[in-house]
C-alpha cells in the first residue's frame, strides 16, 4: 500500500469509495447516512489543493497512479489536526489502512507544530469510535471542546447527525513519534 497525495484525477474515486462504505450503514438502521452524498468535488478538491487530501493505492510498481482504496482529508482546527474524513471501500477493509492514513497524518501534523489529531463521530457504530479509541483516541466531554470542535459539532447537529450518538475524539500527538508511510 502505498500512501500519496490526491490528484485530481483521484476525486470521482474519492466519492465512489464514499457511496460504497455508506452501504453498511444501512444494516445499522442509518439509511439517511448510508444514503447521503459524498462530498463534492469542489469541496474535495478545496483539500486537495491545500495539500490535506491523500489516498492509499495498491503500490504494485507498474501503476504509479493506481486507483485509490481509501482517503483522508484534514484541516487544522484550533492546536489540532482535525480530520475530518477518513475513509476505506469495503473491499479494502481489515488491512489497516485507514490506521496507516490516520498515522500518516500523525507525523503530517507533528510537522507542523499541531499538538493533537483530532476528530468527530457516531459514538455507537463499531467501526467509527470503538475503532478510534483502539488506535488511542479518547471521547471528549463538553467542557473539553475547543471553539473549533463546538463549531464542527453544532454544524453536524444543523445537518441532523444528531439523530444518533456523536462524540469528539482526540489523540494527543508526541515530538518524535513515528510516521507511517506504508500500510503494515
Amino acid at each position: 500500500m502505498r500512501i500519496r497525495p490526491a490528484t485530481q484525477a483521484d476525486l470521482p474515486a474519492l466519492q465512489d469509495i464514499e457511496r460504497a462504505a455508506g452501504e453498511p450503514f444501512h444494516a445499522l438502521d442509518m439509511a439517511a447516512i448510508a444514503d447521503d452524498e459524498p462530498p463534492t468535488i469542489e469541496t474535495l478538491e478545496s483539500f486537495r489543493t491545500a495539500g490535506r487530501a491523500w489516498v492509499a493505492a495498491e503500490a504494485d510498481g507498474a501503476t504509479p497512479a493506481a486507483l485509490p482504496l481509501a482517503y483522508l482529508i484534514h484541516e487544522p482546527v484550533d492546536a489540532a489536526e482535525h480530520i475530518e474524513q477518513v475513509t476505506v471501500h469495503p473491499r479494502a477493509a481489515h488491512r489497516r489502512i485507514g490506521q496507516a492514513l490516520i498515522e500518516h497524518t500523525a507525523g503530517l501534523a507533528r510537522e507542523a507544530g499541531r499538538e493533537a489529531l483530532t476528530l468527530t463521530t457516531f459514538a455507537d457504530v463499531p467501526w467509527n469510535a470503538p475503532y478510534y479509541a483502539r488506535i488511542g483516541f479518547r471521547v471528549l466531554g463538553e467542557a473539553e471542546l475547543t471553539p473549533g470542535l463546538q463549531r464542527i459539532r453544532a454544524h453536524e447537529a444543523e445537518l441532523g447527525l444528531d439523530r444518533w450518538p456523536r462524540v469528539a475524539m482526540r489523540r494527543e500527538l508526541t515530538r518524535g513519534g513515528p510516521r507511517s508511510r506504508t500500510a503494515p
